[in-house]
């Protein structure tokens, strides 16, 4: 298992106006698992047949979405947190306060520990050497 990356030149983000351009590593997807190829996978590994699987990622997708709507915190073991923070215009006086003042409103994930030390242990590569290993 491996994590791959690119190797792309671009203005220092901290300072844009030097114009100095720096090489910088950025993560590259090999590519995209949808709800059903996930459930196969999950299916492989549980007693779950794929639809079942399936129809477990569906409701935890509905379930976790009502949950954070009514203002829970949701939390899925040893993977994360999820919770919901807002982008707010402030008022000098708190009566002045309204719905109104919240202007966006964010999904935030915060791995768990278990999750913060496998990534810890990420092994990263060029992308080149997926081309490599593919022939």
């Amino acid at each position: 298992m491996a994590i791959f990356f690119n190797k792309v030149q671009r203005v220092n983000p901290r300072d844009p106006r030097s114009g100095e351009r720096k090489w910088y590593p950025v993560l590259k997807s090999i590519g995209k698992v949808n709800e059903h190829d996930l459930a196969v996978m999950i299916a492989d590994e549980t007693t779950l047949n794929p639809k079942e699987a399936e129809m477990a990622i569906y409701q935890l997708e509905k379930v976790a979405t009502r949950l954070l709507l009514d203002g829970h915190t949701v939390q899925l073991g040893d993977l994360g947190t999820f919770n919901l923070t807002i982008k707010a215009t402030p008022e000098a006086e708190s009566d002045k306060v309204t719905a109104d003042n919240i202007k966006k409103v964010n999904l935030r994930f915060r791995i768990s520990k278990t999750m913060r030390d496998a990534l810890d242990k990420a092994l990263f590569k060029p992308v080149e050497s997926l081309a490599a290993r593919r022939r």
